[in-house]
């Protein structure tokens, strides 16, 4: 047996080795490209990206044609360095920099050594390319922004830098990617696949046809077009009444969980993130440090919620049995809590039951209602944590898993939370009470609150957020179709909606109703500190205001978050109001409110404490785009909040 081993094994290896060497020198010739690469030049073909679209099939974001001067540095011979610089209007300089960095990258492979050329560059260029060896055009697409809005939800795109190319081995030098937004989020599909010609070339380094008859060549396949659940009128609108304030607006339709609208502010312009001064633009907004144009409030600022979380406090008070509808305790315009401790109150006070302390928003309803919930279980960090699981079953304090690539988790407390805070001694449902009225701990995105208000719409479902209605050829992923049902029971949304119903009827809201909708809603406002020279600061209130309409069968929730902007209902209030009826509608009736929240400016309440941000600039790219701005008109005197 062992004299048979050995010879078996020595003779199953031989065969084995032979047959590899044979697949590798007759039937592939994968490894014989790579050895003839020195006279092989490979060509791309770079494919559109794909098209997209608005809900309603509004194209916003198509390609025009780019020329990029790419560079072999090896190729680069007997070249007149003064021509070529004077065609390119670039210095001596700027020439020896751009081609050490491309050796750096590769000297055999082509890499960018300007990117962007215009028509009439190209056509220069083109012209006399046949004196600069080393030196050819490849054609690109770049983006072509059909609309002036949505900067935030396109994103943009850009080369790709090193990272990125020994990350992911489909990317060469040069390539473009996309970056924040849905270009980013869906790269994959939009950017299609890039086509591969292999050219022979001779020993004089002349190209001399086809590799192999195009053997190993392939065809460029376009970008797959999509259709974004942003309504683009609604966008448009949406950036229009934010122009001189800074915050958010966050808009689902709840049935299903798609975007309506997603309004950062301040913003830009899209298009001039796109051309040869992409880069110089991109440094500006970046750099503005105090408007953060880039920043994306609506998924990223983490907020006190305000009043609205009132809604969810009432809510897991009933669920846990800690109130009913007929629960009633009396506001004395205020609520004491504690020996010293007083929580003030802007309701017009007397006996508080569910309904009316929701349209009036009375803090001691709310508190007491926190305080009986927590109190329930005889032990604080078993009754903070039951109230903190209600409130993660509507998707606050964790990432979402929308289709978008930034965020933020927001604060949900738990025990552990308060450990940590308070260790060595106890604390209790007193220590913690701010949390009932959106104080405290808690903090949510716009995003975590239009959701929030969506499930309240439906009667305690949600989806998942999402910003794409369809991929062509593609279906969307099966977590924007899947239903999230939260722990409080379907019985007790119909009081609080009755509440939230009446907050325009004769509540904190009234004067902001839409003849002809039903809306309901609910004002906030949210304490506002910020760290200055390394002082905490009090400054003004931001404005909060959240709601859904109609009241039965609803087609939008929103969410408004306005920094420094007082009261709920003196901002955020009115754009609410308006947005709903731009939607439902198609046309604003309220045009008072539209003249004053479009003529109505908060630079100067954010011009007290920091230096003047880039906002002229990013001002006059809106004039550009043919944006009409509003006038800017003196701030009213601030009157006396009648509520939150």
């Amino acid at each position: 047996m062992r004299k048979v081993l050995l010879p078996t094994i020595i003779f199953v290896c031989t065969i084995f080795l032979v047959l590899r060497l044979f697949y590798l020198q007759v039937i592939d010739d994968s490894l014989k490209l790579k050895s003839d690469n020195n006279a092989i030049k490979i060509a791309y073909d770079y494919p559109e990206r794909g098209y997209i679209y608005d809900r309603n099939g509004k194209l916003l974001v198509a390609n025009q044609p780019s020329y990029d001067i790419m560079v072999i540095p090896k190729d680069v011979k007997d070249l007149d360095t003064v021509e070529f610089c004077a065609l390119l209007k670039i210095t001596k300089e700027d020439f020896l920099a751009k081609i050490a960095k491309a050796k750096v990258y590769s000297p055999r492979l082509p890499s960018v050594f300007l990117p962007q050329l215009n028509k009439k560059e190209y056509a220069a260029f083109q012209e006399i390319e046949r004196k600069f060896n080393g030196f050819y055009i490849q054609k690109r697409a770049l983006r072509d922004y059909q609309v002036n809005y949505g900067a935030n939800v396109f994103g943009f795109i850009t080369q790709v830098n090193d990272k990125i190319i020994s990350k992911n081995p489909y990317y060469k030098s040069g390539d473009l990617i996309g970056k924040q937004g849905v270009e980013e989020s869906y790269e994959e599909y939009l950017r299609g696949v890039k086509g591969v010609k292999y050219i022979q070339k001779d020993k004089y380094n002349r190209e001399i046809g086809s590799y192999k008859e195009g053997r190993f060549d392939t065809i460029a396949v376009q970008g797959k077009d999509i259709t974004l659940s942003i309504d683009a009128d609604l966008q448009k609108y949406g950036e229009e009444l934010m122009i001189n304030k800074r915050g958010g607006i966050v808009a689902i339709e709840p049935k299903t969980g798609e975007i309506l609208a997603l309004v950062t502010a301040p913003s830009y312009d899209p298009a001039i993130l796109v051309g040869r001064q992409r880069s110089k633009n991109y440094t500006m907004l970046y750099h503005d440090s105090i408007a953060k144009p880039l920043y994306d409030r609506g998924l990223l600022a983490e907020y006190t919620p305000g009043s609205p979380f009132k809604i969810l406090t009432g809510l897991v008070a009933l669920q846990e049995g800690a109130i009913d509808e007929n629960f009633t305790v009396f506001c004395n315009h205020g609520f004491s809590y504690a020996p010293g401790r007083f929580m003030k109150c802007h309701c017009h006070g007397g006996a508080m039951q569910l309904h009316r302390g929701i349209y009036e928003s009375c803090n001691t309803f709310f508190s007491t209602s926190y305080m009986r919930t927590i109190d329930k279980f005889n032990n604080p960090p078993k009754g903070v944590d039951a109230w903190s699981n209600h409130l993660k079953s509507f998707g606050l304090g964790q990432f979402m898993g929308y289709d978008l690539p930034t965020g933020r988790k927001g604060k949900i407390p738990t025990s552990k939370t308060y450990k940590r805070m308070y260790p060595g001694w106890g604390w209790s449902s007193k220590t913690i009470v701010s949390n009932a009225i959106g104080q405290g701990e808690v903090l949510m995105t716009p995003i975590q609150l239009a959701n929030m208000i969506a499930a309240v719409a439906n009667r305690g479902y949600y989806y998942t957020p999402h910003i794409i209605k369809k991929i062509k050829g593609t279906p969307i992923d099966k977590r924007f179709t899947t239903k999230h049902v939260t722990t409080i029971d379907r019985k007790y949304f119909e009081p609080m909606i009755s509440g939230l119903f009446d907050v325009y009827n004769f509540g904190t809201a009234h004067g902001l109703n839409v003849e002809g909708i039903d809306i309901c809603g609910k004002t906030g406002t949210a304490e506002n500190f910020a760290k200055i020279n390394g002082k905490r600061v009090k400054l003004q209130d931001h404005s909060i205001f959240v709601a859904f309409a109609p009241k039965d069968n609803p087609k939008i929730a929103i969410a408004v978050f306005v920094e420094n902007g007082y009261w709920g209902a003196r901002w955020a209030g009115p754009i609410t109001s308006l947005m709903i009826e731009k939607y439902i509608k198609k046309k604003i009736t309220r045009t008072d409110l539209e003249k004053r929240m479009l003529e109505g400016s908060l630079q100067g309440e954010y011009n007290k404490y920091y230096a003047k941000p880039i906002v002229d600039t990013l001002i006059k790219s809106k004039v550009d785009s043919g944006v009409k701005l509003p006038v800017v008109k003196p701030e009213p005197k601030a009157k006396d909040s009648t509520g939150n």
